[in-house]
C-alpha cells in the first residue's frame, strides 16, 4: 500500500500596498545648511626637483630640452610660441611636423624621455596609436607633432599667431 500524497493548498500572497508610516519631523538641526564640501585640491607640483633648487627656470630647461630633441630627430618646420600671460595652460607651446607617422611616434617617444630625465614625473603622450597629430604634455611644455598634411588642415599655428613677436622660429633660437 502506498502512502497518499497529501496536497497543501497554497494561499496566494497578498501583495497590497502597507499602510505608510508617518513622516517624522524633522528636528532644527537637521534643517540647518550643512556647508558645501569642497574637493580636495590637487597636487600642483608635478616635478620631481632636487632639494634647494628654484623651480624659475625648470619651464625654459624642458622647452630647451623639446626643441634640441625636436632638431636632433630632424622635426620640421618647428614653431615655438611663448605662452606667458597669454594661457595658464602651459608656458611654451612647440609645434612642429614629421614626414611620417613613425617618425612621429618615435619623436613623442624621445621627448617623453627628455622630460622624465629633466624630472617631470606624469609626461602624457595622446594620440600615438594613429600618429597623424601626436600631443606631448608636459605641464609646461605642450608639443603638438603633426603631419604635415594634418598640420595644414588644423592650422594651429593660426590660431596662436596673434602677435608675430610671440611666434619664434626655433632655428633662430638654436642656432
Amino acid at each position: 500500500m502506498a502512502k497518499a500524497k497529501s496536497r497543501k493548498s497554497y494561499a496566494k500572497k497578498s501583495y497590497a500596498k502597507k499602510p505608510a508610516k508617518p513622516a517624522k519631523k524633522k528636528s532644527r538641526a537637521s534643517t540647518k545648511a550643512k556647508p558645501a564640501r569642497h574637493p580636495l585640491p590637487q597636487k600642483s607640483a608635478r616635478l620631481r626637483l632636487p632639494q634647494g633648487k628654484p623651480i624659475g627656470g625648470f619651464p625654459q630647461k624642458l622647452h630647451e630640452a623639446a626643441l634640441k630633441v625636436l632638431k636632433d630627430r630632424q622635426a620640421e618646420e618647428i614653431v615655438s610660441v611663448s605662452l606667458g600671460g597669454r594661457s595658464s595652460m602651459a608656458d611654451y607651446l612647440i609645434i612642429a611636423s614629421g614626414r611620417a607617422s613613425r617618425q612621429l611616434a618615435a619623436i613623442a617617444d624621445y621627448l617623453r624621455e627628455a622630460f622624465m630625465k629633466l624630472g617631470v614625473q606624469r609626461v602624457r603622450v595622446e594620440g600615438m596609436s594613429e600618429a597623424n597629430w601626436v600631443l606631448v604634455d608636459a605641464g609646461d611644455v605642450v608639443v603638438h607633432l603633426f603631419r604635415p598634411e594634418v598640420r595644414q588642415y588644423y592650422r594651429l599655428d593660426e590660431i596662436w599667431n596673434d602677435e608675430e613677436k610671440d611666434i619664434e622660429k626655433s632655428a633662430l633660437l638654436i642656432e
